[in-house]
């Protein structure tokens, strides 16, 4: 019955080719020895080299060693390359205050992952079942809104120098133990896994036998249901890469992402949520546990919202800022640090942002008319402003305005220029010896009292970064 199932679905899927160099997670359980019998007994049939692999995970004391040394017996007796190893899951643990669980899983594939491009092998193959497979799409329905989360356990994926693959998606757990006892199989026996302690044993122990008494078949449809979750997440997810490629580029900074809020909103919402995803996925190097679905909520509430510049945290630094019409994801950004330099005339500075800023002294025919990156000053002015300095903005910072008889705050000009708000803080003054600020540099003049006709002057010059 096992062979049978598990040999069709490994021809519908096309897991192997022949002369495959096939490594297998052995735990010495009845799920990972009914694996390695398996392909052990198909190994002439398709030229495989095959090497099991066996880990100890430091939780059980001599139970666990005694594991290994129960699969290297087996491999012994059939004649299959054994490789054993131990990892220190406490100690993990402990330093990244993890579960168990999760270090286990951590160090357990690391070390597949060592030992596959040490062999160069072509397959990881390992013993999870169709109940493995309900009991993670159950778990992930009762922690997550999102549909990507429902997947479930893939078939196959990339890993390494090959892939992973996952045969025993065809068989259910009873049909293994079936297998093990007419083959003789005296697996190994992990008491912890008929505890509670953990939320996958929970599920196994009492949820899963409710689900199976109405459906004995239920993982057969579970299955197929994960293979159709991941065809059509497939799709889509490729529809919406090529849609954020046309919006942000096929190669986009891993610290910052800018979006035309009105241009993404075009898309359908399928892809506008999966592009939110994907851009998560390129700013994080791991996807953090305290993501969760109240943080896309949030995006999107950020998205619709009628206020021009507004912000959302989300975990590991990563700030999203909507700025009148565009959306900016920022990674790791802290508060630009302060600048301020003394403009020497002549002379020049240059800004952080590798912008230009020069200062010349001119007269009679030199004079040049004024332009949006021009300033003159007179030459009737100058001990009034002099020195000047080039700076950030600070709070209270004010600019003589033509035509209105007063001072008007910098922030207000900005906001009537519609600067993002990101930018504002180094966005760069021209201040003079009392902190009046004379020029938002290349934005904005302020008008300088009693100019009169200029026939000297301090001619300043703006250049943008190229």
């Amino acid at each position: 019955m096992l062979q049978y199932k598990v040999d069709q679905f490994i021809k519908q899927h096309q897991l192997f080719h022949h002369g495959a160099t096939v490594m297998i997670g052995v735990s010495g359980g009845p799920d990972s020895m009914a694996l390695l019998h398996y392909l052990n007994k198909q190994r002439h049939k398709w030229g495989w080299k095959i090497i099991a692999v066996s880990i100890d995970h430091s939780l059980r004391n001599e139970e666990s060693a005694a594991d290994v040394q129960y699969v290297n017996h087996f491999c012994t007796t059939n004649g299959i390359l054994f490789e054993g190893g131990k990892v220190d899951t406490p100690r993990l643990k402990r330093e990244q205050s993890l579960g168990t669980q999760e270090a286990a899983r951590q160090l357990r594939y690391d070390f597949f992952k060592k030992k596959m491009e040490q062999y160069r092998a072509d397959y990881l193959v390992l013993g999870h079942h169709g109940d493995d497979q309900i009991e993670t799409m159950v778990m992930r329905l009762t922690r997550s809104a999102n549909p990507n989360a429902m997947k479930g356990i893939p078939v196959q994926r990339r890993f390494a120098t090959g892939y992973i693959v996952r045969p025993f998606l065809a068989v259910d757990k009873q049909t293994i133990e079936a297998y093990c006892v007419t083959n003789n199989l005296t697996p190994r026996r992990d008491p912890s896994n008929e505890e509670d302690v953990y939320t996958r044993n929970y599920f196994r122990n009492h949820v899963l036998p409710l689900l199976k008494n109405q459906n004995p078949n239920m993982f057969q449809s579970v299955q197929k249901l994960s293979e159709a979750i991941q065809a059509d997440n497939e799709y889509l997810d490729q529809q919406a890469n090529q849609a954020l490629n046309q919006m942000i580029g096929a190669n986009p900074n891993t610290s910052h992402v800018q979006l035309s809020i009105n241009l993404f909103k075009k898309y359908p919402f399928a892809l506008q949520r999966r592009m939110f995803h994907l851009i998560l996925n390129c700013l994080y190097n791991t996807i953090p546990s305290g993501l969760h679905y109240g943080h896309e909520q949030q995006f999107f509430n950020l998205l619709h919202s009628d206020r021009a510049n507004a912000s959302i945290d989300l975990p590991k630094d990563l700030q999203i800022h909507k700025s009148y019409k565009t959306v900016q994801f920022q990674l790791n950004q802290d508060d630009p640090p302060f600048f301020s330099k003394t403009l020497p005339v002549p002379g020049e500075v240059t800004l952080p942002s590798g912008a230009l800023v020069t200062a010349s002294i001119v007269s009679g025919d030199q004079i040049t008319e004024d332009g949006e990156h021009r300033l003159l000053i007179s030459a009737d002015n100058w001990d009034k402003h002099f020195p000047l300095s080039i700076r950030y903005r600070k709070n209270g910072d004010r600019i003589f305005v033509k035509g209105l008889g007063g001072r008007k705050k910098v922030k207000d000009i900005f906001i009537d220029k519609k600067i993002p708000l990101k930018k504002r803080d180094s966005w760069p003054l021209l201040v003079d010896q009392e902190g009046t600020v004379l020029w938002i540099i290349g934005l904005s003049k302020g008008s300088i009292p009693n100019q009169g006709q200029i026939t000297q002057c301090i001619q300043l010059e703006y250049q943008e970064a190229e």
